[in-house]
């Protein structure tokens, strides 16, 4: 993808890109939507899947309507605030999605490893405060972040990105920006943790699974989607990370575009229809609830 592209590559990319998120809103909105009319799927698991699907189309929309407007237009200018608000909205997705992913990695750590305990444990109280710690923590995050960042004085205007990011707008600052660095190092750090709660999760939980082959079953069909989502994403931004600091500026821009965009328009898409077809309860969910409208409408 090349905003100097020609016009008539550049409508192809919009038309694709329209469609895609188009399409990104509509499997997450529909996996909600399902989740909250079936009663069926009142559980933990749904629920936090839910939550997941919402930061899906809120990291979407960090993305795709500057991008398709930039597709439409022969200047590519961002203000210096729009600049600072879509910081805000990649990072607080980027976040909650790690956070939400250590959430499902818990919840699904009690349910086959404390089956005996899990709605003990697991009370309305508890799912709801699951529910809005990784919206409360991403938000902390990237707000200490985003004060850090706005004191910056700049010396230069060009971000060579197809959107913001923090590091962009740091490398353009006329000052020592070590604080910044150190904040994003504990940032790191912080995700890195979290990361290893997941693997100790799962890792108790293959433990587990490997006694039965009732668990082994029950691990291939609700702890599989999450492994998928996590590596997705995770190999997505790990790639974006590693490509944005120690990548070649003699690279092919269609590749560094790709590495740059690869987690916000991925994950998104792929997350709800992962679990849509990889879950039976979701599947028969989606149908009877797509018959019904059928049947409404004939």
């Amino acid at each position: 993808i090349t905003l100097n592209d020609t016009k008539s590559n550049k409508l192809i990319y919009f038309s694709c890109s329209f469609i895609i998120y188009l399409l990104t809103i509509f499997v997450n909105l529909t996996l909600v939507v399902t989740v909250m009319l079936d009663r069926v799927l009142h559980e933990p698991m749904y629920i936090f899947l839910c939550n997941l699907c919402i930061n899906g189309i809120y990291g979407a929309t960090s993305f795709y309507p500057k991008f398709l407007l930039d597709l439409l237009s022969e200047s590519h200018i961002i203000s210096y605030n729009a600049c600072l608000a879509q910081i805000c909205l990649v990072y607080t997705y980027v976040f909650c999605q790690l956070s939400n992913l250590t959430v499902m990695a818990y919840d699904r750590y009690v349910a086959i490893c404390k089956p005996l305990q899990y709605h003990s444990i697991m009370t309305q109280g508890k799912v709801g405060k699951l529910l809005l710690v990784p919206w409360l923590i991403s938000f902390c995050e990237t707000l200490v972040g985003y004060i850090l960042m706005a004191k910056l004085p700049l010396c230069g205007f060009k971000i060579d990105k197809l959107y913001c990011t923090s590091w962009d707008v740091v490398k353009l600052s006329c000052v020592d920006t070590s604080v910044n660095n150190l904040y994003g190092y504990t940032i790191v750090i912080s995700h890195f943790i979290q990361a290893l709660l997941i693997v100790i999760s799962y890792s108790h939980i293959i433990r587990t699974c490997v006694r039965s082959k009732a668990e082994q079953s029950k691990f291939m069909e609700t702890c599989l989607p999450h492994v998928i989502t996590l590596t997705t994403f995770c190999l997505s931004a790990a790639f974006d990370v590693l490509y944005a600091r120690y990548g070649s500026s003699s690279s092919l821009q269609g590749l560094r575009n790709f590495f740059s965009i690869e987690y916000l328009i991925i994950p998104p898409l792929l997350d709800p229809l992962i679990y849509g077809l990889k879950l039976k309860q979701i599947r028969r969910s989606v149908w009877r609830l797509l018959s019904r409208k059928v049947s409404a409408l004939t």
